[in-house]
């Protein structure tokens, strides 16, 4: 029986806001469809890259450096750059929409 994946709550957290900011950005988008947001979902898909790269590299040195908390801070690495993949996804759903001019409602 495989026991529950751990992460640090660091890494966890960070995955949380970034996922559900960026989420809750694209959703309010497409109901309201007001130009600012793209602007604003501009600026933070930036400030969040920066502040997920700054996290995924503070948890690779704790997993490369700390042998106790190896796999919690292995774990929250794979997590988090599991934002990658979801950022692309969210850009290619909006350029999708964009270029077809039928957001849903």
């Amino acid at each position: 029986m495989m026991g529950k994946i751990k992460f640090s709550a660091l890494g966890k957290k960070t995955f949380l806001i970034s996922f559900l900011l960026g989420t809750s950005l694209l959703l309010l988008f497409w109901i309201t469809r007001a130009e600012f947001l793209v602007i604003l979902g501009f600026y933070y898909v930036v400030i969040a890259a920066v502040v997920n790269l700054l996290i995924t590299l503070y948890e690779l040195m704790e997993y490369l450096s700390d042998i106790s908390e190896k796999k919690r801070n292995g774990n929250s690495v794979l997590l988090l750059l599991l934002n990658i993949p979801i950022t692309f996804l969210y850009l290619t759903l909006f350029l999708i929409f964009d270029n077809l001019n039928t957001w849903p409602h």
